[in-house]
Protein backbone atom coordinates (compact mmCIF):
# COMPACT_ATOMS: atom_id res chain seq x y z
CA UNK A 1 0.00 0.00 0.00
CA UNK A 2 1.20 3.24 -1.02
CA UNK A 3 2.36 5.57 2.01
CA UNK A 4 -0.42 8.84 2.06
CA UNK A 5 1.64 11.63 1.26
CA UNK A 6 1.83 14.60 4.02
CA UNK A 7 -0.15 17.36 4.08
CA UNK A 8 1.70 19.35 6.00
CA UNK A 9 2.41 22.50 4.47
CA UNK A 10 6.01 22.93 3.53
CA UNK A 11 8.25 24.92 5.27
CA UNK A 12 8.46 28.88 3.89
CA UNK A 13 11.75 29.78 2.08
CA UNK A 14 12.49 32.52 4.71
CA UNK A 15 12.20 29.67 7.26
CA UNK A 16 14.46 27.19 6.04
CA UNK A 17 17.27 30.13 5.77
CA UNK A 18 16.78 31.01 9.23
CA UNK A 19 17.07 27.37 10.34
CA UNK A 20 20.17 26.97 8.13
CA UNK A 21 21.88 30.16 9.66
CA UNK A 22 21.21 29.50 12.77
CA UNK A 23 22.08 25.48 12.44
CA UNK A 24 25.65 26.20 13.82
CA UNK A 25 23.75 27.81 17.17
CA UNK A 26 21.82 25.57 17.95
CA UNK A 27 24.60 25.08 20.77
CA UNK A 28 24.00 28.12 22.00
CA UNK A 29 20.60 29.03 21.57
CA UNK A 30 17.95 27.54 22.96
CA UNK A 31 14.56 27.01 20.94
CA UNK A 32 12.52 29.79 22.34
CA UNK A 33 15.11 32.01 21.77
CA UNK A 34 15.39 30.85 17.74
CA UNK A 35 11.75 31.17 17.84
CA UNK A 36 12.01 35.02 19.10
CA UNK A 37 14.84 35.27 16.22
CA UNK A 38 12.35 33.99 13.56
CA UNK A 39 10.10 36.21 14.38
CA UNK A 40 12.67 39.29 13.77
CA UNK A 41 13.63 38.08 10.84
CA UNK A 42 9.74 37.31 9.57
CA UNK A 43 9.37 40.91 10.18
CA UNK A 44 12.37 42.05 7.97
CA UNK A 45 14.40 43.81 10.79
CA UNK A 46 17.32 41.05 9.90
CA UNK A 47 17.88 38.93 7.03
CA UNK A 48 21.29 37.51 8.79
CA UNK A 49 23.41 36.90 11.23
CA UNK A 50 27.22 37.21 11.10
CA UNK A 51 28.66 36.89 14.44
CA UNK A 52 29.15 38.07 17.97
CA UNK A 53 30.76 41.06 18.82
CA UNK A 54 30.37 41.88 22.06
CA UNK A 55 30.12 38.89 25.20
CA UNK A 56 28.61 40.57 28.34
CA UNK A 57 27.62 38.92 31.58
CA UNK A 58 24.22 38.75 30.86
CA UNK A 59 24.06 38.97 26.73
CA UNK A 60 25.50 38.61 23.36
CA UNK A 61 25.77 41.11 20.87
CA UNK A 62 25.59 40.01 17.24
CA UNK A 63 26.35 41.57 14.44
CA UNK A 64 23.59 40.79 11.67
CA UNK A 65 22.05 41.88 8.23
CA UNK A 66 19.84 44.55 8.11
CA UNK A 67 15.87 42.94 7.21
CA UNK A 68 13.90 45.63 4.57
CA UNK A 69 12.18 47.67 6.97
CA UNK A 70 15.46 48.41 8.48
CA UNK A 71 17.10 50.69 5.89
CA UNK A 72 20.57 50.26 7.01
CA UNK A 73 22.94 47.52 6.01
CA UNK A 74 24.13 46.10 9.60
CA UNK A 75 21.94 45.94 12.91
CA UNK A 76 23.31 44.67 16.83
CA UNK A 77 21.14 41.71 17.81
CA UNK A 78 21.48 41.86 21.84
CA UNK A 79 20.55 38.14 23.22
CA UNK A 80 19.90 37.79 26.64
CA UNK A 81 20.56 34.79 28.57
CA UNK A 82 18.11 33.10 29.77
CA UNK A 83 19.66 31.03 32.50
CA UNK A 84 21.54 33.77 34.25
CA UNK A 85 21.01 34.16 38.03
CA UNK A 86 22.48 37.49 37.71
CA UNK A 87 19.24 38.27 36.58
CA UNK A 88 17.48 37.53 39.69
CA UNK A 89 20.05 40.51 41.71
CA UNK A 90 18.33 42.63 38.60
CA UNK A 91 14.93 42.90 39.83
CA UNK A 92 15.49 45.96 41.81
CA UNK A 93 15.71 48.29 38.80
CA UNK A 94 12.14 47.03 37.47
CA UNK A 95 10.11 46.65 40.74
CA UNK A 96 11.04 50.11 41.83
CA UNK A 97 10.33 51.45 38.22
CA UNK A 98 6.58 53.04 38.46
CA UNK A 99 6.47 52.17 34.39
CA UNK A 100 6.41 48.48 35.80
CA UNK A 101 4.66 46.48 38.16
CA UNK A 102 6.03 43.25 40.54
CA UNK A 103 7.47 40.87 38.28
CA UNK A 104 5.97 37.16 38.98
CA UNK A 105 7.16 33.82 37.39
CA UNK A 106 9.78 32.23 35.34
CA UNK A 107 13.50 34.00 34.69
CA UNK A 108 11.72 33.67 31.18
CA UNK A 109 9.94 36.32 32.50
CA UNK A 110 12.22 38.70 34.16
CA UNK A 111 14.43 38.70 31.24
CA UNK A 112 11.77 39.30 28.93
CA UNK A 113 10.66 42.63 31.07
CA UNK A 114 14.38 43.62 31.14
CA UNK A 115 14.50 42.94 27.51
CA UNK A 116 11.19 45.45 26.81
CA UNK A 117 12.33 47.61 28.84
CA UNK A 118 15.81 48.37 27.32
CA UNK A 119 13.71 48.59 24.74
CA UNK A 120 11.90 51.66 25.96
CA UNK A 121 14.78 53.41 27.77
CA UNK A 122 16.25 53.56 24.42
CA UNK A 123 13.12 55.00 22.80
CA UNK A 124 13.28 57.90 25.50
CA UNK A 125 16.80 57.99 24.51
CA UNK A 126 16.29 58.70 20.99
CA UNK A 127 13.34 61.16 21.92
CA UNK A 128 15.67 62.93 24.10
CA UNK A 129 17.95 63.63 21.47
CA UNK A 130 20.89 61.47 23.44
CA UNK A 131 23.43 59.62 21.79
CA UNK A 132 22.34 55.80 21.90
CA UNK A 133 21.71 53.01 19.35
CA UNK A 134 17.94 53.44 17.71
CA UNK A 135 15.72 50.13 19.20
CA UNK A 136 14.70 48.56 16.01
CA UNK A 137 12.07 45.89 17.77
CA UNK A 138 12.35 43.32 20.50
CA UNK A 139 10.18 39.95 20.84
CA UNK A 140 10.96 37.88 24.78
CA UNK A 141 14.98 37.93 25.70
CA UNK A 142 16.19 39.52 22.15
CA UNK A 143 16.39 42.97 21.16
CA UNK A 144 17.31 44.92 17.88
CA UNK A 145 19.04 47.64 17.59
CA UNK A 146 21.15 50.34 15.55
CA UNK A 147 24.61 49.08 14.98
CA UNK A 148 27.37 51.43 16.29
CA UNK A 149 30.07 51.15 14.26
CA UNK A 150 31.29 51.40 10.47
CA UNK A 151 31.62 48.66 7.60
CA UNK A 152 30.78 46.20 10.11
CA UNK A 153 33.34 46.42 12.79
CA UNK A 154 32.04 47.51 16.17
CA UNK A 155 33.18 51.04 18.12
CA UNK A 156 35.61 50.28 20.66
CA UNK A 157 34.67 51.68 24.37
CA UNK A 158 35.69 54.54 25.61
CA UNK A 159 37.69 52.62 27.89
CA UNK A 160 39.63 50.80 24.86
CA UNK A 161 40.96 53.90 23.05
CA UNK A 162 42.64 57.14 24.09
CA UNK A 163 40.37 60.00 22.83
CA UNK A 164 41.87 63.42 21.47
CA UNK A 165 39.35 65.85 22.71
CA UNK A 166 38.57 64.36 26.18
CA UNK A 167 36.96 67.65 27.42
CA UNK A 168 34.43 67.84 24.72
CA UNK A 169 33.65 64.18 25.20
CA UNK A 170 32.81 64.38 28.86
CA UNK A 171 30.86 67.47 28.35
CA UNK A 172 29.01 65.37 25.48
CA UNK A 173 28.09 62.37 27.78
CA UNK A 174 27.42 65.10 30.91
CA UNK A 175 24.95 66.60 28.44
CA UNK A 176 23.25 63.63 27.52
CA UNK A 177 22.78 62.93 30.75
CA UNK A 178 21.41 65.93 31.73
CA UNK A 179 18.71 65.43 28.25
CA UNK A 180 18.06 61.51 30.10
CA UNK A 181 17.33 63.22 33.55
CA UNK A 182 14.74 66.37 32.14
CA UNK A 183 13.06 63.18 29.85
CA UNK A 184 12.77 61.71 33.60
CA UNK A 185 15.47 59.07 32.47
CA UNK A 186 18.70 58.01 34.77
CA UNK A 187 21.32 55.40 33.04
CA UNK A 188 22.04 54.13 36.47
CA UNK A 189 24.85 52.13 34.65
CA UNK A 190 27.36 54.67 33.22
CA UNK A 191 31.32 53.98 33.05
CA UNK A 192 33.72 54.26 30.50
CA UNK A 193 32.81 50.17 29.57
CA UNK A 194 28.96 51.23 28.29
CA UNK A 195 30.76 54.21 26.12
CA UNK A 196 30.74 53.15 22.41
CA UNK A 197 32.75 55.71 20.77
CA UNK A 198 31.95 56.25 16.97
CA UNK A 199 34.69 58.97 15.59
CA UNK A 200 34.75 61.73 18.51
CA UNK A 201 31.29 60.50 19.38
CA UNK A 202 30.43 59.30 22.79
CA UNK A 203 27.14 56.87 22.73
CA UNK A 204 25.56 55.49 25.41
CA UNK A 205 24.92 52.01 25.67
CA UNK A 206 23.17 48.97 27.81
CA UNK A 207 19.84 50.85 28.88
CA UNK A 208 18.07 47.85 30.56
CA UNK A 209 19.00 49.03 33.82
CA UNK A 210 17.84 52.74 33.42
CA UNK A 211 15.01 53.85 35.82
CA UNK A 212 12.72 56.68 36.22
CA UNK A 213 13.46 59.97 38.26
CA UNK A 214 10.57 59.02 40.61
CA UNK A 215 12.62 55.02 41.13
CA UNK A 216 13.15 55.59 45.27
CA UNK A 217 16.98 55.10 44.06
CA UNK A 218 17.00 57.04 41.10
CA UNK A 219 18.96 60.14 42.94
CA UNK A 220 21.51 57.43 44.34
CA UNK A 221 22.04 55.93 40.71
CA UNK A 222 22.56 59.22 39.35
CA UNK A 223 25.41 60.66 41.45
CA UNK A 224 26.86 57.39 41.20
CA UNK A 225 26.99 57.65 37.15
CA UNK A 226 28.26 61.12 37.65
CA UNK A 227 30.93 59.89 40.03
CA UNK A 228 31.87 56.87 37.87
CA UNK A 229 32.77 59.42 34.79
CA UNK A 230 33.97 62.08 36.81
CA UNK A 231 36.78 59.38 37.79
CA UNK A 232 37.24 58.31 34.72
CA UNK A 233 38.08 61.26 33.28
CA UNK A 234 40.35 62.23 35.94
CA UNK A 235 42.04 59.16 36.08
CA UNK A 236 42.85 58.60 32.46
CA UNK A 237 43.19 62.33 31.10
CA UNK A 238 43.89 64.41 34.31
CA UNK A 239 40.24 66.55 33.96
CA UNK A 240 38.89 67.60 37.28
CA UNK A 241 34.89 68.92 37.90
CA UNK A 242 33.04 68.90 41.03
CA UNK A 243 30.69 66.23 41.08
CA UNK A 244 27.84 68.45 43.48
CA UNK A 245 28.28 71.28 40.85
CA UNK A 246 27.59 68.95 38.04
CA UNK A 247 24.73 67.29 39.82
CA UNK A 248 23.23 70.41 39.87
CA UNK A 249 23.21 71.68 36.39
CA UNK A 250 22.01 68.02 35.52
CA UNK A 251 18.92 68.47 37.89
CA UNK A 252 18.21 71.99 37.47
Amino acid sequence: MARRRSREKEPSREDFMLKEQLKIEEGVFDSRTMLRIGKLFSKGVLSSMEFIIARGKEADVYLADAGEKVGKDFIALKIFRLENARFQNRVKYIEGDPRFGRVKGSIFAIVSTWCKKEYGNLLVAEAAGVHAPRPYAFSGNVLALEFIGKDGKPSQTLREQTVKKPEKILDQILEDTRKLYQNELVHADLSEYNILMLGDVPYMIDFGQAVHIKHPDAMRFLERDIANILHYFDKAYGIEKDAAEVLGKIVS
